[in-house]
């Protein structure tokens, strides 16, 4: 009998009946408040009506209409969506399928555009699993090992973490600048360096936000030295940090900007952005792809953006994210065991540390699989895994929310006590 890898591990035991909004609803019968939205995905909930319906009618046009080869309307549409949230200068699109293919065809570009050869990556960063894109990162071991060699000219510096350091964030962010100053005068020199790559705030390292004054300094050395700068915003877009684009907690416009995940509530869809200077000086036939820019994901990406405009969910982002912040915090004054909470808008991570100091994975993994018993999904992140990250849609009430809370303390709560029970503490 065929089956699924083995090597899949699933997060949760639940399989889906069917889902709405915020609610996932399983074969079991129980229903689930969805506070992982598909690893940041389904940023408009679970199918949208007006996302399903751009859906459907695309389905019934044409499905697969390969963009090199003939064009069609809802790429021309999302193009000009685009247009209206990009970046000022960044007018020029090339589309993929997924955030991985996005990441490769930035450094690609960037390459091209410098004539030079080596990327900086930050620590804690969180690429993709192709060879180039596990190669960029360094969120853990587990995305890139087992299949050297890796791609060639990555070089890391130090991301400003705060927390792990014990300083304030002026000084990791301090820290962090002095590094990469280091690294440019000890191994890969100016001349050489392509491009810096950075999350706006980090995905699977630890949901970490990236100072923004981390972020004008990278602009100031980019600068300085012609490097390109580039941002991968593939989970921190589109309204998830509340604002539409996560860098924009800084002063800084990026080079090339990486998109994915949220751009079209779940269908597989991914675009670079840059200026069309930049853009031109990528290779002929550098760029391209058989499912690149599909119709039916494009139709979803139009829709997914007017629903993001017309319902204010950025703003509701920003909003139900400080409810969700303040929320954990009123909980980790309870609870010793959550060593910081952080994130911006809908993008939080809460991190569980033992009484030395040390990550305390193992608390994070059983808070994870107690939030599922108590019908609210949640994932963990981290290089240690001892971080529980909440995703929840962009949609989400304050109802939802306040719910997701209550389920999420009582988890925890489950968790501490079957500790203090079995240690007799």
């Amino acid at each position: 009998m065929t089956s699924l890898s083995p090597v899949l591990k699933q997060a949760t035991p639940v399989v889906v009946d069917h889902a709405q909004g915020s609610w996932i609803h399983g074969t079991d019968g129980r229903s689930y408040l969805d506070f992982t939205t598909g690893i940041g995905v389904t940023s408009t909930g679970h199918c949208h009506p007006k996302v399903v319906a751009a859906a459907r009618e695309q389905v019934g046009r044409i499905i697969h209409a390969q963009y090199t080869t003939v064009m069609h309307q809802p790429l021309l549409a999302l193009t000009e969506k685009l247009g209206e949230v990009l970046p000022a200068g960044l007018d020029s699109v090339f589309y993929a399928n997924s955030g991985s293919e996005a990441v490769e065809a930035a450094v690609r570009l960037a390459r091209m555009a410098t004539g030079r050869p080596n990327i900086v990556v930050f620590q804690g960063g969180f690429h993709g699993r192709t060879v180039a894109a596990a190669s960029l990162t360094t969120a853990g071991t587990k995305f890139s090992a087992g299949f050297a060699p890796l791609m060639a000219g990555v070089h890391m510096s130090a991301f400003p973490y705060a927390y792990r350091y014990g300083w304030d964030e002026a000084t990791a962010v301090d820290f962090a600048l002095r590094e990469l100053d280091y690294l440019l005068q000890t191994r890969t020199a100016p001349a050489d360096t392509a491009a810096f790559l950075i999350e706006p705030a980090l995905g699977d390292g630890g949901y970490l936000p990236t100072p923004g004054a981390f972020m004008d300094g990278l602009r100031e050395r980019a600068d300085r030295h012609g490097i390109q700068l580039v941002f991968d915003e593939v989970q921190a877009g589109v309204g998830r940090t509340g604002k539409f684009w996560g860098h924009q907690y800084s002063n800084v416009t990026p080079d090339i900007l990486v998109t994915a995940k949220g751009i079209a509530s779940g269908f597989p869809i991914s675009a670079i952005a840059a200026s069309t200077e930049t853009m031109s000086k990528a290779w002929p036939g550098s760029q391209g792809g058989t499912y690149g820019g599909n119709a039916v994901s494009a139709a979803a990406g139009v829709a997914t953006l007017e629903v993001v405009e017309e319902e204010g969910l950025v703003e509701n982002s920003r909003v139900r994210g400080e409810q969700l912040k303040a929320g954990v915090e009123e909980i980790q004054e309870r609870f010793p065991v959550i060593g910081d909470v952080r994130g911006r808008g809908l993008m939080l991570g809460i991190e569980f540390t033992a009484e030395d100091g040390s990550p305390d994975a193992r608390t994070a993994a059983a808070v994870q699989q107690a939030t599922t018993e108590q019908e609210l999904l949640t994932l963990t992140c981290g290089p240690a895994g001892n971080v529980v990250r909440l995703i929840p849609p962009l949609v989400v009430t304050a109802e939802e929310i306040a719910t997701g809370l209550e389920r999420f303390e009582a988890a925890v709560a489950v968790v501490t006590e079957a500790v203090t029970t079995a240690t007799g503490s």
